[in-house]
């Protein structure tokens, strides 16, 4: 075990699944260290899912997933593997067989989830870059929370061969940095784009995100977006759902629930593992879906995207907050944790169900933790968002 993971103070990393390999001898991240959650495989080696009863179920894996590669081919050392929430469906970063890992820059309270570790590791200092996921918010959350960047990257932009899937229709590979110029790097370096990235031509505002997370964060972000209209233009105000979001929480709801139980009602009903709270309720949940809302969460789906389409186009740039408010105190009481969902959810699922791409950068804070605010692009416009970052964190 290297002295990074005998040493954590955080509980962001695994031992149960700890890993170490030095990347290749040249490349463009020599001499940089990174740290990848536990639903990335590596050849001989297990993959956690933050669950013991998977852990115990499972062997190692054959190949390494190719974003794991990447980054070693890269250069970087990868020093360990870090915590998930429980088979990644929570966003909290509380897992009940693992604990929870700090958060230096919000002490006493959460990270965020399920890319708990990882982001609790980059915040600290103690790597340079980490690799997460996103499937329902799962690093954007945390990077709000947190105070790092964090990058949820057009479906579909990066290989999830060797990666544990929660909604495959969703899922993402994602990244933390807390340097713009080596958060952009790793973002090209896994998207596979050198190219010159789009020039952002339009700022939108989105008025029932604001109004979803509350007056408090509107004017904890108002700086924030003074400082991306100042690079991209006078920003106007739209209204982005059809319907008020909180719909669209359903939509995304029942397809999440209806995959999930699809990748995993085999092993749940072989195993009957020893789920924890919240996770528990959602499986159990998720094999009750009625095929009928299905149907009409991806006819909406479609709907959405389309609208998100028009909305985006020709370089334009959606803002909205990463987050419904500042990170909640640890060890909060379920009904606290459900009311984070249920206002979280409205703001996350826009770029899940359209499948775009979306950066939280830490450009503000409220009572001494941070904040993030976040941009959204059109489907492909990764760099554009990646540039535009590093324009506004320099």
């Amino acid at each position: 075990m290297n002295e990074i993971v005998a040493n954590d103070q955080l509980g962001a990393f695994c031992r149960d699944t700890q890993v170490e390999i030095e990347g290749v001898s040249h490349g463009p991240f020599v001499g940089l260290t990174f740290a990848v959650k536990d639903i990335y495989d590596v050849a001989g080696h297990r993959t956690g899912f933050g669950s013991p009863d998977w852990l115990r179920t499972h062997g190692p894996a054959a190949q390494t997933a190719p974003v794991v590669q990447r980054l070693l081919d890269a250069g970087a050392h990868l020093v360990g593997k870090t915590h998930t929430d429980e088979l990644t469906w929570s966003l909290t970063g509380e897992n009940a067989h693992y604990g929870a890992p700090v958060n230096v820059n919000a002490p006493g309270r959460i990270t965020g989830g399920s890319s708990s570790g990882s982001a609790s590791a980059v915040a600290a200092g103690v790597v340079d870059f980490a690799v997460g996921s996103d499937t329902g918010g799962s690093v954007r959350l945390p990077a709000s929370f947190c105070g790092i960047l964090g990058m949820r990257p057009t479906h579909g932009r990066i290989p999830l061969d060797g990666v544990l899937p929660l909604a495959p229709s969703f899922d993402t590979c994602g990244w933390f940095a807390r340097d713009a110029g080596v958060f952009e790097r790793v973002g090209r370096t896994l998207l596979c784009d050198d190219a010159p990235a789009p020039t952002p031509a339009r700022l939108l505002i989105a008025q029932d995100a604001l109004e979803v997370a509350g007056e408090t964060i509107a004017h904890a972000l108002r700086s924030a977006l003074d400082k991306v209209a100042a690079l991209v233009g006078m920003p106007e105000p739209v209204t982005v759902g059809d319907e008020p979001l909180t719909r669209w929480i359903d939509y995304f709801r029942f397809l999440q629930g209806a995959e999930a139980w699809a990748c995993h009602r085999e092993w749940i009903t072989r195993e009957k593992p020893a789920l924890g709270p919240g996770v528990k309720e959602r499986f159990a949940w998720a094999a009750t879906v009625d095929p009928q809302d299905i149907t009409r969460a991806r006819t909406r789906r479609e709907e959405i995207a389309r609208r998100m389409v028009e909305m985006l186009g020709g370089g334009t740039v959606l803002a909205l907050p990463s987050a419904p408010g500042i990170a909640l105190l640890r060890n909060s009481p379920p009904k606290v944790l459900d009311d984070l969902r249920a206002r979280a959810l409205p703001i996350l699922c826009i770029a899940g169900l359209a499948r775009l791409p979306q950066v939280s950068l830490p450009l503000a804070e409220l009572d001494g933790c941070p904040l993030g605010l976040s941009l959204i692009a059109a489907r492909g416009n990764d760099t554009l968002l990646l540039e535009l970052a590093g324009r506004l964190m320099g």
